[in-house]
């Protein structure tokens, strides 16, 4: 497998996308980041942000 076809499921939009940031366990694409960097915290979107980001903390469990 090429290293360019290899996808993940971003942990914002939930769409599988090539290029992402991973913060613990949770990846987050390129374009999940950049518009929650450019979220006001006076923004609807912003609380939606912090409700994903939360998953970030809980390690996954393997049984």
């Amino acid at each position: 497998m090429n290293l360019s076809e290899h996808k993940e499921v971003c942990g914002v939009c939930d769409l599988e996308k090539p290029k992402g940031i991973h913060l613990y366990n949770l990846f987050i694409c390129c374009e999940c980041e950049q518009k929650m960097v450019h979220t006001e915290p006076s923004e609807e979107q912003y609380k939606f942000y912090l409700d994903k980001l939360k998953h970030i903390n809980q390690p996954k469990l393997y049984s």
